[in-house]
């Protein structure tokens, strides 16, 4: 009785066996008939720049730290933090009494040298004074008179004025701060044009050119691109990381790029024809690419 179950299940098992080979077989019969969908293009020459990708720090056209000449005390501060200022605007002045004084002492030696020294030209011509007596005269107006440009100048160490038009940084000083030739009094920058200076690798030396586009993106700015252009490439590579440093020009009427903002930059080389295909039809296999 057992051997006879036995015989019937195992005939069972062959019969679905071979059923299932036959379903494969008819299965693959089938797809052999049909049509397989596909895409085709024909690959072609288009115009294709290549890009560069680096980090750059935002510097302004002109910059610098508003200091004195002089150690004195700050008599008036003619600005605000963050003002806009122009070119040659009064920013602080120092007191200058001492200087002033002098410089009317001064002006009045000069006068009094000038006119003796007149006078003995006059004599000198009538053959009353001699040549010598009038040379010395000359060299004591000279030297009052180089004295008189002396206190004019120190008057004007005292009296700070901005260089170059631009926005003024936070104010560091109050009327009646002593002032040294090491303080601080606030930054001014030119921020009409920003410079943005990054780096690129030695190999790609060959490839930089002046005028070449740029643009950069910051995170203070999220979903704004900032255009701007190539205009230095440094004379030197940095032995160091065999790089050269890159000066690209930006405006920047909104004021929008600060001095020592970090930016995304992306240099783009001049077009050229390249053959381009869709990125899904390249295939990469360990080191080799295959396109299909």
């Amino acid at each position: 009785m057992l051997a006879r179950i036995a015989s019937t299940l195992a005939l069972g098992l062959s019969l679905a066996v071979l059923a299932g080979c036959a379903g494969k077989q008819e299965a693959a019969a089938r797809r052999q008939g049909e049509a397989v969908p596909v895409t085709a293009q024909v690959v072609q020459a288009v115009q294709w720049n290549d890009t560069l990708q680096a980090l750059g720090t935002a510097k302004a056209r002109e910059s610098i730290s508003v200091t004195a000449k002089v150690s004195e005390i700050v008599e008036r501060v003619h600005f605000e933090s963050g003002q806009q200022v122009a070119a040659g605007a009064p920013l602080v002045t120092l007191r200058g009494q001492a200087q002033e004084a002098a410089l009317v002492q001064a002006q009045a030696t000069f006068r009094e040298a000038d006119q003796l020294y007149k006078r003995q030209r006059e004599l000198a011509a009538q053959r009353l004074v001699s040549s010598a007596t009038l040379d010395t005269q000359k060299s004591i107006r000279d030297a009052a008179e180089a004295r008189v440009a002396q206190m004019q100048s120190d008057i004007g160490d005292r009296r700070l004025r901005a260089p170059f038009a631009g926005v003024l940084g936070i104010r560091q000083i109050s009327p009646g701060t002593l002032l040294t030739p090491t303080t601080v009094i606030a930054t001014l920058d030119d921020v009409e044009r920003m410079h943005v200076d990054f780096q690129v690798p030695e190999v790609e030396l060959a490839s930089l050119t002046t005028g070449d586009k740029v643009q950069a993106t910051s995170v203070a700015w999220p979903g704004r691109t900032f255009e701007g252009e190539v205009s230095t490439i440094d004379a030197r590579i940095d032995p160091a990381t065999r790089a050269v440093t890159v000066r690209a020009d930006f405006a920047n009427g909104d004021h929008a790029l600060r001095p020592g903002m970090l930016l995304d930059v992306r240099l783009f080389h001049p077009d050229r024809p390249a053959l381009v295909v869709p990125e899904i039809a390249v295939v990469q296999v360990g080191r080799d690419s295959f396109m299909y």
